[in-house]
């Protein structure tokens, strides 16, 4: 049934709630993932704040929800499977402390929240608005694992990723990702403070980005290049794992 909500400029959205679920549920069963009842709704939920927002923020170029839907959630969905295949076994989360580089309209962090909810997912956005709204999208959505970081994240270090509560000793990110955000040889940089030893890093591009790889520092280098197949797109899309060499002795 479609619903109708009012964006901030009063503009209404209208989402075909039943339509959109099925498709999302199509399009997960296609990526072999399975999730619960309410992390469906919630996705949804996340789509009609993206749309409601998107009127008056641009927050994507993207308006249409069912373009948005395999765009967007899948697109960000596509990732879950390769990740957890490399994540370490045993943990209740499989990357309990995640940053999210340019998180923009929150993805994918938003999505990994939902996905993954006892990680600890941190948007890093300097954008003011698109702060604002990744704000409104946690509070709104339940998400109390989702930290918004409004900030460069050159300016992050792992003290601001640590509990609320504080550590003695602030640990490493176990998982440090960006989607659609500048260049791989940017990315690396700006992550140089946070990334640990065991911290695995992955950008998603679309295309095989051959010239970025070939500018990215000497200390960083390919170590995996996995092709996405995200249901209903025709576009290439590639999962980049990123490693930087150990210090010299």
């Amino acid at each position: 049934m479609p619903a109708a909500g009012r964006s901030r400029s009063g503009k209404s959205v209208n989402l075909d709630r039943n339509e959109l679920a099925a498709g999302l549920r199509d399009g997960l069963a296609a990526l072999g993932l399975s999730i619960a009842d309410p992390q469906v709704d919630a996705l949804i939920d996340y789509l009609a704040l993206l749309a409601k927002w998107n009127a008056v923020y641009n927050l994507t170029a993207i308006r249409d929800p069912q373009a948005m839907l395999v765009q967007h959630l899948l697109d960000s969905l596509a990732i879950v499977a390769p990740l957890e295949a490399r994540a370490p076994h045993g943990r209740p989360a499989p990357y309990p402390c995640v940053v999210d580089v340019g998180s923009g309209g929150g993805l994918p962090g938003i999505v990994l929240a939902i996905v993954w909810p006892q990680a600890s997912i941190h948007l890093v956005e300097p954008v003011g608005k698109k702060a604002a709204f990744l704000r409104q999208c946690a509070m709104e959505l339940g998400l109390g694992g989702v930290r918004v970081h409004a900030r460069r994240v050159e300016e992050l270090t792992p003290w601001d990723l640590a509990s609320p509560a504080g550590h003695e000793v602030a640990p490493a990110p176990d998982l440090i990702l960006c989607r659609a955000f500048a260049s791989l040889a940017d990315f690396t940089r700006g992550i140089e403070a946070l990334a640990g030893p065991s911290t695995i890093v992955a950008a998603m591009k679309g295309v095989h980005p051959e010239h970025e790889l070939a500018e990215l520092p000497a200390s960083w280098q390919l170590a995996e290049s996995l092709g996405l197949a995200v249901p209903k797109l025709d576009a290439e899309r590639h999962l980049l794992v990123l490693r930087r060499s150990p210090p010299a002795p």
